[in-house]
């Protein structure tokens, strides 16, 4: 029997069709939420990811140059596992992006380019849940795409989009954002777990850097205990969450 004292997370709104992701980093969202956008896409609804770097500067053993290579092939063919297609990267540095106009203009002209209704991306606060330190790239991208969704639609903000063909859009209903301490909403995890899993594991050359551990087992370990313990929140189905602020 569920707690009645644990908050119950909302259904993530149901009545739009386009969405872009805009995270820091390969491997982001596929921690984050692509079981998610695998359930998504199978509904036919369009996704686009959006990276600020190639997460060159990831894996101590190589050099940023080859890593970055390595990394865009790998983020590629995980959004291709959960149905997701356009994958672009704005090519900021790894490591030490930094929060400003550039980084909001950038992601703004890809608002713009994309229009979507549904804007996702990764946490953009100090900490996770207040015992783990965030790294200054996913803050400076978080923040910046919160600010971006309503640059977006405002045409004397960055007016030099407009001379690039890119008008204003208007159109983002909410900004969804993954790996919140402060979640408010969930989407049922169950059809797509397994396909996140295997996108999770088209990063293996970051995995097995990152652990000693077989990666196929450290993804599923990592993504099933995520999804179980946010399904306590979400009659008790398996569930990716997110904290939804509309707009």
């Amino acid at each position: 029997m569920a707690d009645p004292m644990i908050t119950r997370l909302r259904p993530m709104p149901e009545d739009w069709q386009r969405a872009l992701a805009v995270v820091a980093h390969p491997d982001d969202l596929e921690y984050g939420c692509s079981a998610a956008v695998a359930a998504w896409t199978d509904q036919g609804r369009e996704i686009a990811y959006v990276l600020a770097t190639r997460g060159e500067a990831g894996i101590d053993t190589l050099d940023p140059e080859r890593c970055a290579v390595l990394r865009e092939q790998e983020q590629r063919a995980s959004a291709a596992v959960v149905g997701v297609s356009v994958v672009e990267f704005l090519d900021h540095k790894d490591g030490v992006i930094e929060y400003g106009t550039a980084l909001r203009r950038d992601i703004a002209a890809a608002i713009r380019r994309h229009r979507p209704e549904l804007v996702i991306t990764l946490n953009h606060r100090d900490t996770w849940g207040g015992v783990a330190w965030n790294t200054p790239d996913h803050v400076a991208v978080g923040r910046a795409t919160l600010d971006a969704a309503a640059d977006a639609g405002n045409r004397w903000i960055f007016p030099e989009l407009v001379e690039q063909g890119l008008e204003p859009w208007n159109g983002v209903r909410w900004v969804a954002v993954a790996g919140s301490s402060s979640p408010t909403h969930a989407v049922d995890a169950s059809a797509g777990l397994e396909r996140a899993v295997r996108s999770l594991l088209e990063h293996r050359t970051y995995i097995e850097a990152l652990t000693d551990e077989d990666p196929e087992t450290y993804a599923r370990r990592f993504l099933t205990e995520t999804a179980t313990a946010t399904g306590e929140r979400f009659d008790g189905k398996p569930a990716v969450a997110f904290e939804v602020f509309a707009r």
